[in-house]
């Protein structure tokens, strides 16, 4: 074969894949076994997860058990045929029913394209809002039904400790149901942060700003015992999120990856902050990076590690990480992980500055 019709095939599959990449509706390719091994980024956006994420399991796991979806994706693949229905209801995670002309079409070795022609749907972000929303709800509801009988009980337990009457012991109780009372306001305190609903007042955003403020406030608190990294590209273009929301995501990620990394018991934690772009990702190409060498997420954690009040600390309260993700869909962003022992990595993905915004901003007076 001649160079210039390797050439030509070599451009002719990178502008498959690009019409692939770009292609409005999500589009995906399922395999024989019904793992998913590739998706454009509507998909993504749809389903509110990343590449990596949607991988983890089974395309037919991450959908009700009555879904006609696999039903469809299986009948393309077994009888070798296109098979093409309207109308279809899909219930996706923590979403609003959709409705799409689902298409199926054989590709070989038992490969299936998969495209969802989507006539109303809720894109994955405002389903993560709306998911928070809830969780904002339930902060409300929490903070009002239980802060004021706690207010009481803290207040007769002082009175107690405080009487003539009492013993040692009973002092000691006094002040024990004084400190449990503390600790669980301090948690109401917290799931309470959910209840606000401010609007981020999005603006340009110097990402490799915001990662310096963090490694900064980490380096007061860290010991020699861990190892940070940085490897970030100087030429990224503005994020357009809200600076000090950054600054929180990016701290609680950095926090929980050093102290993974410090679990490692032998001195050798290892933390890396790498930041690129993501080509062909319109939506948000911003590319951070947070990985540690600790133990890793335990796998049966993994599909609900961003929900409420999971954990994998012994003394946490499991809301960091769903406050991060509450902020990060606040930016219009994206956040997946990925882990194994010894390997774990959460990738966040921002928006970059609008066109409309920079011209305005480079237009008005200074």
């Amino acid at each position: 074969m001649s160079s210039s019709i390797r050439h030509v095939r070599g451009a002719t599959d990178m502008l498959r894949a690009m019409a692939f990449d770009l292609h409005p509706c999500p589009v995906m390719v399922l395999d024989a076994e019904g793992y998913m091994l590739a998706a454009n980024e509507a998909t993504e956006t749809l389903f509110g997860r990343t590449m990596g994420a949607l991988t983890r399991r089974r395309f037919a796991e991450a959908l009700p058990v009555d879904s006609l979806l696999p039903r469809i994706v299986a009948r393309a693949g077994l009888d070798g045929v296109t098979v093409r229905e309207r109308n279809i209801e899909i219930a996706l995670p923590d979403s609003p029913m959709i409705e799409a002309e689902v298409t199926a079409a054989p590709m070989p070795d038992g490969r299936v394209l998969l495209t969802l022609n989507v006539k109303t749907a809720a894109t994955g972000i405002e389903r993560t809002a709306g998911t928070l929303r809830s969780v904002a709800g339930m902060g409300r509801t929490l903070a009002h039904e239980i802060k004021n009988p706690l207010a009481g009980i803290r207040g007769a337990a002082q009175l107690l400790g405080s009487g003539s009457g009492g013993g040692v012991e009973d002092a000691a109780l006094a002040q024990l149901i004084v400190d449990e009372t503390d600790r669980i306001r301090r948690l109401i305190d917290r799931v309470e942060a959910f209840a606000e609903e401010r609007d981020p007042g999005r603006r340009a955003v110097n990402i490799h700003r915001v990662l310096d403020r963090v490694r900064a406030l980490m380096s007061a608190g860290t010991g020699d015992d861990i190892v940070f990294r940085e490897a970030f590209d100087p030429s990224l273009p503005h994020a357009w999120g809200d600076e000090d929301q950054l600054i929180q995501v990016f701290l609680n990620l950095v926090k929980n990856a050093a102290e993974a990394a410090r679990s490692r018991g032998d001195g050798r934690g290892d933390v890396s902050i790498t930041t690129s772009f993501r080509q062909g990702f319109r939506t948000a190409p911003l590319e951070i990076k947070v990985q540690d060498n600790g133990p890793g997420v335990p796998p049966d954690m993994r599909d609900r590690l961003f929900d409420p009040f999971i954990t994998t600390k012994s003394q946490g309260a499991g809301l960091g990480l769903t406050l991060v993700a509450k902020l990060v869909a606040a930016q219009g962003g994206l956040i997946d992980f990925e882990s194994e022992p010894g390997r774990t990595v959460f990738r966040v993905l921002l928006p970059i500055v609008p066109a409309d915004a920079a011209s305005s901003s480079s237009s008005s007076p200074k």
